[in-house]
């Protein structure tokens, strides 16, 4: 155990010392835990002292990294940025989403203008359940997109209604808003949290087929490249 934990130590320190300071609180953190491991396991007492005064050392740091994050919030200068790489896995929106979702998010608002075809209409939909099931208390979704220039303007307008009326059920409106100019794309919560995708919401790759790994679970889905800003502001602004 002592091993892991000096390399996770490690990975916290060059992270620190590249004011990577949120991926750094997250391995000062677990490196720390795993310390702490190989402290209980421990029967010397010089040792103990060694690993006491080492715990103590990097949960100190920890505790000013994670001031300064909070600082930095306050202010809103907060800034982390993700990169999906081509292919990658593991990025469903609960996995993206969820650390910034607690219960005083009610209000959310997605601007995206590909909210058309029935992909994207589905991929809205599972953002949608994705708030449904908490831990936030989301009263109204804002939607702002485009309206699909082709065949299927019909097809999306009926889609989302059918989305309104469901979440509908769960004592949530959806305010839907259409935009012919809009290119952005970000998310925003009312706890002051904003998420800019590069590509929207539709990262996510077609399944080779119905029967495919991914093809429910988004977190087994590969995906396309894009990065992924989040930002933190004393005040969400509306639109």
């Amino acid at each position: 155990m002592e091993e892991p934990a000096a390399a996770v130590l490690k990975r916290a320190v060059e992270f620190d010392s590249a004011s990577r300071f949120q991926e750094s609180l997250v391995c000062y953190q677990e490196g720390i835990d795993l310390l702490l491991r190989v402290l209980k396991a421990t029967k010397d007492e010089t040792k103990k002292a060694h690993y006491r005064a080492k715990i103590s050392s990097y949960m100190s740091r920890a505790e000013d990294i994670k001031k300064y994050i909070e600082k930095e919030k306050e202010d809103g200068k907060y800034h982390k940025q993700i990169k999906i790489e081509e292919n990658t896995k593991g990025f469903s929106y609960e996995k993206l989403f969820q650390e910034y979702l607690n219960e005083t998010v009610t209000e959310v608002w997605v601007e995206d203008p590909y909210i058309r075809n029935i992909h994207q209409l589905y991929n809205f939909l599972r953002f949608c359940e994705m708030l449904v099931k908490g831990p936030c208390k989301v009263k109204t979704i804002h939607l702002l997109t485009s309206y699909d220039e082709g065949n299927g303007k019909r097809q999306q307008m009926s889609g989302l209604q059918e989305i309104e009326q469901s979440l509908n059920n769960y004592g949530i409106t959806l305010d839907v808003s259409y935009s012919s100019s809009i290119h952005d794309r970000e998310i925003r919560f009312n706890n002051g949290w904003m998420i800019k995708i590069g590509r929207g919401l539709d990262y996510f790759k077609k399944p080779q087929g119905s029967f495919c790994l991914g093809y429910c679970d988004f977190d087994l889905r590969p995906c396309r490249e894009t990065t992924v800003d989040v930002f933190h502001m004393k005040h969400t602004k509306k639109t």
